[in-house]
């Protein structure tokens, strides 16, 4: 994730330098510090709103050091949808409370806001009702399943049919295993889930569809290519998937140090991941027959199958691949 952390005061911005060091081992993590206390390892803001402004399209996550009504003010301004808001996270600057304001489950606010608090032997305050109520929720599992939510509306309706003990029906086009009692894959149902990458199934009159993100892509880029150019490429290549359903980019050794190919992924909150020379060619030896160079390194982070072949131009080119999926309804979120 890509996480932007936020401090006012003193007190905060030695708590954001021990939040950093907590999340650093598995996020990238960014400090943001008020001009009048501040370090050498953090960047200055004068106006809140502004900055969390230009980070908002590609950060996963904020975390604001100060009072909660600030925070709200200068993220408000910015919010879209559910799905697509970033994890929203307040802490007071003394670290007493870790409190997730938005997006606790699909964004991974509840699980980030916990991790913090352990870290710092803070207290993380989860105000959201499923997780209250320790039923099924529908945000938590399609966050830990890593699926996306295409239907509010339906979703909401699911949560009050759970709520009220209704049968849930159940499609999947994909292996899966623990599913609860209140789910039933054989009886007709009026609420369901369905699984599948396409989502205008319909098999229930109120149907949630989750898509997997499961799509990997192999990029070879030159270092004189446009951003413009690479997100184009990309757009035209991926076609009619959702670009929602990319897991992760993945390039050889050297490219990842082009600035417009990691601009441009990090614009697109997708995960730019660096495969070395070494790695790919003993990826190479274990495949059944010869591949481009995208399609290998797509086959080899994917572990799944090639569904469009590396296509492009001599500047910029890429490979698709989806990765086996497992739905697995006891998988924490």
């Amino acid at each position: 994730m890509n996480i932007a952390v936020f401090s006012v005061t003193e007190n905060g911005r030695q708590l954001s330098l021990r939040v950093a060091e907590a999340l650093s081992a598995e996020h990238r993590v960014s400090r943001y510090c008020f001009h009048k206390h501040t370090d050498d390892n953090s960047a200055v803001f004068w106006n809140m709103g502004s900055m969390v402004g230009r980070l908002f399209e590609r950060s996963d996550a904020f975390i604001f050091v100060c009072a909660c009504g600030i925070a709200v003010r200068a993220a408000a301004p910015y919010l879209g949808s559910k799905p697509d808001d970033p994890a929203i996270i307040v802490m007071d600057d003394c670290g007493r409370f870790v409190i997730p304001v938005l997006s606790g489950h699909i964004g991974g606010a509840n699980n980030l806001a916990e991790t913090i608090a352990e870290a710092l032997g803070s207290t993380a305050v989860i105000t959201t009702s499923d997780d209250e109520a320790g039923g099924f929720s529908l945000e938590r599992f399609a966050a830990a399943n890593d699926l996306i939510i295409y239907n509010e509306r339906a979703a909401k309706e699911l949560t009050s049919a759970v709520r009220g003990d209704d049968k849930i029906g159940f499609f999947s086009s994909y292996r899966h295993g623990g599913m609860p009692e209140e789910f039933t894959e054989f009886s007709v149902c009026r609420t369901g889930i369905c699984i599948d990458k396409d989502a205008s199934q319909k098999p229930f009159d109120i149907t949630v569809n989750l898509v997997p993100k499961n799509i990997v892509l192999g990029i070879r880029c030159k270092s004189g290519a446009s951003r413009e150019l690479i997100k184009e490429t990309v757009s035209d290549i991926i076609g009619n998937i959702d670009i929602r359903r990319v897991r992760e980019a993945a390039v050889l050794s050297g490219q990842d140090e082009n600035k417009a190919l990691t601009e441009c992924f990090s614009e697109l909150g997708i995960p730019l991941k660096t495969v070395t020379a070494q790695e790919l060619e003993g990826a190479s030896q274990q495949l059944s027959e010869p591949h481009s160079q995208c399609e290998s390194i797509a086959l080899m982070c994917s572990g799944g199958k090639l569904i469009i072949s590396e296509t492009g131009s001599e500047d910029i080119s890429a490979a698709v691949c989806e990765a086996p999926v497992y739905i697995d309804f006891e998988r924490q979120g």
